[in-house]
C-alpha cells in the first residue's frame, strides 16, 4: 500500500542579512600607501624601476598627513610598529618645514631639472664625511630640504644660491674657490661649514649656523634619523619631487605648466 506524505507548509523565505559596505576611509589608504612604499623601498629586493613611483607615493601621503595632522593617529594605529617611528619623523619633518617657509607666493624663477643619479650623491657625501667628520646623513639631508637633491636651480628668495643654497658672502668663507653651483664643491663646503660650527659633537648648533631656526633643525634631524637608521631610505627621498606651496613644479618646468597637488 502506497502512502502519500503530505507536502511540508511552506517555509517563510527570509533574505540574508545584506552586509554594511566597507566604507574606505582616507586613513585607511594613507595607512596602506605608506606601508606599501616605506616596507618596498626598505627591501633591497625591489627592482630599481619601482623606486620613483614608490618615492613619489610617500611623498604624497607624507603631504597630506601634513595638510591633515588630525588623521596622523589614526595612520599610525594602521601601520606596522616598526614602520611607525618613521612614519612620525616624516612627518615631523614636513610639518616643520610647511610652517618655516608659510605661504607660497608667486611662483619662483627657478628651473626644475633632474637630479645626479643617487649613487653619484652618495659618494660626495661620504666623501665630505671622510674629510670633515660631518655624518653624510646631515649633508644629504640638507640637500634635500634646500633643493630636493639638486633639481632647483635658482636663487631663493634670501639670495642663496646652488644645490646646498649658500649666501655669496657665506660661500666666500666656506666655498675654497670652488663652485657654487657645482654638487661636489656645494656638499664639500656645507661639510665644513657645519665642522666649523660644532659638527660633529654638536649637529644641532651645526645646522642652526646652517640656518638659524629650530624648525630647519628639527626638520633636517629628522631626516636624517632616517638615513642613519636605514641608508635605502635614501632611495625614497631621492625621487621626492619639487612643490611650491601645493603646485608641484615638474621637471623641466618653467617649459612644462606647474601642476596643482593633488587632494
Amino acid at each position: 500500500m502506497t502512502r502519500t506524505v503530505p507536502a511540508a507548509p511552506n517555509a517563510p523565505t527570509t533574505a540574508p542579512p545584506t552586509a554594511a559596505p566597507v566604507t574606505i576611509t582616507a586613513a585607511d589608504r594613507l595607512a596602506a600607501q605608506l606601508t606599501t612604499a616605506e616596507t618596498a623601498i626598505r627591501d633591497p629586493a625591489t627592482p630599481s624601476g619601482k623606486l620613483p613611483a614608490l618615492g613619489r607615493a610617500q611623498q604624497q601621503a607624507y603631504r597630506a598627513l601634513v595638510r591633515r595632522p588630525r588623521l596622523v593617529p589614526k595612520v599610525l594605529g594602521q601601520l606596522p610598529p616598526t614602520l611607525r617611528p618613521v612614519v612620525r619623523a616624516n612627518v615631523l619633518a614636513g610639518s616643520e618645514l610647511r610652517k618655516l617657509n608659510g605661504p607660497a607666493g608667486r611662483l619662483p624663477r627657478w628651473r626644475i631639472v633632474a637630479p645626479a643619479p643617487a649613487g653619484q650623491l652618495l659618494a660626495a657625501y661620504r666623501a665630505a664625511q671622510a674629510r670633515q667628520a660631518v655624518p653624510w646623513e646631515y649633508l644629504a639631508a640638507i640637500h634635500l630640504v634646500e633643493t630636493r637633491m639638486g633639481r632647483i636651480r635658482g636663487t631663493s628668495s634670501a639670495g642663496a644660491q646652488g644645490p646646498m643654497q649658500f649666501l655669496p658672502s657665506t660661500w666666500k668663507r666656506y666655498g675654497q674657490g670652488g663652485d657654487i653651483h657645482a654638487t661636489g664643491d656645494a656638499i664639500r663646503a656645507a661639510a665644513r661649514l657645519l665642522r666649523a660650527n660644532g659638527a660633529p659633537a654638536d649637529m644641532a648648533a651645526a645646522l642652526y649656523a646652517y640656518n638659524p631656526s629650530r624648525r630647519y633643525v628639527r626638520a633636517v634631524s629628522a631626516y636624517a634619523s632616517q638615513l642613519r637608521a636605514n641608508r635605502r631610505a635614501l632611495l625614497g627621498y631621492y625621487h621626492w619631487q619639487v612643490f611650491y606651496g601645493d603646485t608641484l613644479l615638474p621637471e623641466g618646468y618653467p617649459a612644462r605648466p606647474p601642476v596643482p597637488a593633488p587632494g
